[in-house]
């Protein structure tokens, strides 16, 4: 046993009461931080995403793999199928767990505020610099750095970042040191980077840079035995939340999650099951309290595969997702930032998703 403090003779009363009340304190805090570690392996750890499925389970077998190394991550997925839950996992379960976790989407900051959040800037640096501000590079010191998004960086800072990640310093926004960093990088994109690269808007050099470790979430759709547990513990947390008697999934209502595509993935699911909590009267979700682009939705079996549809309806899951899409926002008016919301997908997401439908041939143009 090792002493935490001393004091010399003759023992001031007063002095010594002081020391034993900050010890008693530092003894709570410290036990007050690790349950507060506790509690975030909890909410963040493995256990926290929800599936059991044979894609998930090869998920979770690829992380246990990667999370103890340095390596940095490319994680890659559909919108709403939760990659940063996916990073958050992966840093609470690596040696770097007790340091920061910082994350930012790249694609939701205009790209001159960008460098700044990321690098940092001095004071004076340009208008409205009025003080030294330290970047996310910096903040994320022997921790983690989330990159969401990473395919939005626009050219520059893709050769700023692959600089950084090469030599492992960074200079601020209108400074002149060069600063040590060291953060495992997590990077998370929704489209295809090889065909970034392809079409010039990626730079190879980072593509291969982030492709070391790659993991892939696999969307809901492929994973339709997992819906059912997503449904119970979403029905479950908003019941709570908003102050609701605990209630049931019917099976009417159970058959039909099962059948949608879920274009939006997990958040969209989300989404749906805390709106049937909101308007539901009974103490039983059935049919009724779901939406009606749910409700319509019959073109896939509960296995997840595509059922004999009649003429005129969609046969394949590419078909079903871009119905589902495009009867939304029919259903909107065309409000796509609405139909988007209710889709658990980016703006970003559906008017490229339009975009294709348009070059496809699929719908005119505006």
């Amino acid at each position: 046993m090792g002493a935490d403090d001393y004091l010399t003779k003759p023992v001031d009363l007063y002095e010594l009461r002081k020391r034993v009340m900050n010890l008693i304190e530092k003894q709570q805090l410290k036990e007050e931080v690790s349950t507060l570690r506790e509690m975030l392996d909890k909410r963040y750890g493995f256990e926290s995403i929800i599936g059991r499925s044979e894609p998930m389970e090869r998920l979770f077998e690829q992380m246990r793999l990667v999370a103890p190394t340095r390596s940095s991550v490319l994680i890659i997925g559909e919108s709403g199928t939760g990659k940063e839950l996916v990073a958050n996992a992966l840093h609470r379960a690596s040696p770097r767990r007790n340091e920061r976790f910082l994350a930012i989407n790249c694609g939701a900051i205009p790209s001159d505020i960008l460098e700044s959040e990321l690098f940092g800037h001095e004071r004076g640096a340009f208008t409205g610099a009025v003080t030294r501000k330290i970047g996310k590079f910096e903040l994320s010191h022997r921790g983690s750095l989330f990159l969401d998004e990473i395919s939005e960086l626009y050219p520059e800072l893709q050769v700023k970042l692959l600089r950084v990640l090469e030599e492992r310093q960074v200079m601020r926004v209108g400074g002149s040191e060069l600063i040590p960093v060291d953060f495992r990088l997590i990077a998370a994109t929704n489209r295809d980077l090889e065909k970034e690269v392809v079409d010039g808007r990626f730079r190879e050099d980072l593509y291969y840079r982030l492709k070391v470790v790659t993991l892939r979430i696999p969307p809901l759709r492929e994973r339709p035995g997992d819906i059912s547990q997503l449904a119970e513990h979403f029905l479950t947390l908003f019941c709570q939340e908003h102050g609701k008697a605990p209630k049931r999934l019917g099976s009417g209502a159970l058959e039909l999650l099962a059948r949608y595509p879920w274009p939006g993935n997990v958040r969209q699911l989300r989404n749906v099951i805390e709106s049937a909590v909101v308007f539901s009267q009974g103490d039983e979700i059935t049919p009724a309290d779901l939406p009606v682009e749910v409700r319509e939705s019959s073109t896939i079996s509960t296995t997840g595969s595509p059922v004999q549809a009649v003429a005129g309806e969609p046969r394949t899951m590419a078909d079903i997702e871009r119905h589902a899409i495009l009867e939304t926002l029919d259903r909107t008016g065309g409000h796509r930032a609405k139909a988007a919301d209710i889709l658990g997908i980016g703006l970003r997401t559906l008017q490229r998703k339009l975009k294709e439908y348009k070059d496809e041939g699929y719908i005119e143009e505006d």
